[in-house]
């Protein structure tokens, strides 16, 4: 055990502190290197900051909001009824949940006269082709993957030609049957 010389006891009496006041001296609770490993404390602990359950207001699969023409005419309608009303704009729209630049957003739109720019909008990249282009884009694929097999194929046949040539076959002649 190491003993503090500079302690306020030993200087009053000259005394080392024995262990009662060795005790009190020791670190505080929250700083003691057992409470981890103390079970009372761990169940103290655990009991209190285990939740009871899950969170009731977690979204279980977060989706992003579309809103309806009707639904941004609706809400605009009301927010210029509101407008005169101290706080009724606020309370309008955390109602709603919606944000103060959603109005900002659909005003504008609306006072530039752009009714479809206040339909939901699709994400993702817009098509670039028609139906005609994409039509004979798909008919040029094919028609290069046939010339490629045709090409193959004439090889085939050029070689086989030339096997039989080697092999003293005779080939029938193009154009001539049997018969004639």
């Amino acid at each position: 055990m190491d003993i503090n010389m500079s302690s306020p006891d030993l200087k009053k009496n000259g005394i080392p502190p024995g262990p009662a006041i060795l005790a009190g001296a020791e670190r505080r609770e929250a700083e003691r290197s057992e409470a981890g490993r103390s079970g009372a404390a761990a169940k103290i602990a655990a009991s209190q900051a285990a939740p009871a359950g899950p969170d009731p207001e977690v979204v279980a699969d977060a989706k992003r909001r579309r809103f309806t023409l009707d639904y941004k005419l609706r809400i605009l309608k009301e927010a210029e009824a509101a407008k005169n009303r101290p706080g009724a704009v606020g309370a309008l729209l955390r109602r709603e949940g919606l944000y103060s630049s959603y109005l900002v957003m659909w005003r504008r739109e609306r006072d530039a006269g752009l009714r479809q720019a206040l339909t939901p909008k699709t994400r993702g990249p817009k098509p670039k082709r028609d139906a005609r282009q994409q039509e004979i884009d798909q008919l040029r694929r094919e028609n290069a993957r046939l010339t490629e097999a045709l090409r193959k194929a004439e090889l085939i046949i050029d070689v086989q030609k030339k096997v039989g040539a080697l092999l003293g076959w005779d080939l029938p002649k193009r154009g001539r049957t049997e018969n004639s």
